[in-house]
């Protein structure tokens, strides 16, 4: 018999905490959550984040998205569907695969435009699918690149779980979102907000007070693009 490799131990080991179980669950609900109202919005043929003008750089995406027609209630049904598969204990390991490219790709556009809105909960939102992608390790581990042993099967319910709390588990997901928040932070000199005033406010004070409020207007009074309003305040900037 084959020895179960390092990553097989560790899984199975994972799923023998009561702890771990608990977060996998919360993950579930919190993933399911986080999409199921986004999904019913553009299924209803309403713009998301409604509130947010067309003038800020998500504002110009989701505009555009908001008029692609049936592409954009798509993916309307592709959140609520993934969502749904999350919250059923035998299509869990579906649902996160399936939500893994969506979120991601909320990821990388958050970030690439900078939006306030998901420039946290995005990322810690990708963590949790990986959370629960780990957990299901046994049901997708022969669909990864890695050699894997054929004696390591499906990891049944324990008859009964390790009530041992998972310290280091915990404190590296604890640090790994204060990680994502400093970044948020202080991860870029300026940021577009979500208003002219909001914009306006993070530059009060500073040396770069009036250029800051010309990268502001650039952004919400003359919906430029981002990057030509980021050139110039760079090359204006003290």
């Amino acid at each position: 018999m084959k020895t179960p490799s390092k990553l097989d131990q560790i899984h199975f080991k994972t799923r023998q905490n009561r702890w771990l179980w608990y977060f996998s669950i919360f993950c579930r609900l919190a993933l399911a959550a986080g999409f199921i109202p986004a999904g019913l919005t553009k299924i209803m043929g309403e713009r998301f984040a409604s509130g947010l003008s067309v003038s800020h750089p998500m504002g110009q995406y989701l505009e555009a998205l908001h008029h692609t027609g049936y592409y954009y209630t798509s993916i309307g049904i592709a959140q609520v569907l993934a969502a749904i598969l999350l919250l059923i204990p035998r299509t869990v390991t579906l649902g996160a695969l399936l939500y893994l490219p969506i979120i991601l790709n909320i990821c990388i556009l958050s970030y690439t435009v900078r939006f306030d809105g998901s420039f946290v909960s995005a990322p810690l939102m990708l963590l949790a699918n990986l959370y629960i992608l780990f957990w299901n390790y046994d049901r997708i581990r022969f669909i990864l690149p890695l050699k894997v042993s054929t004696e390591y099967t499906l990891v049944p319910k324990p008859d009964k779980y390790s009530n041992k709390f998972p310290f280091l588990f915990f404190t590296g997901a604890m640090a790994s979102m204060g990680m994502i928040i400093l970044f948020f932070i202080y991860g870029h000199e300026v940021m577009p907000r979500n208003s002219l005033s909001e914009c306006k406010k993070q530059f009060v004070g500073t040396e770069n007070e009036a250029v800051g409020s010309t990268f502001c207007e650039c952004i919400h009074t003359h919906a430029g693009n981002l990057d030509e309003c980021l050139t110039v305040y760079e090359k204006n900037k003290k």
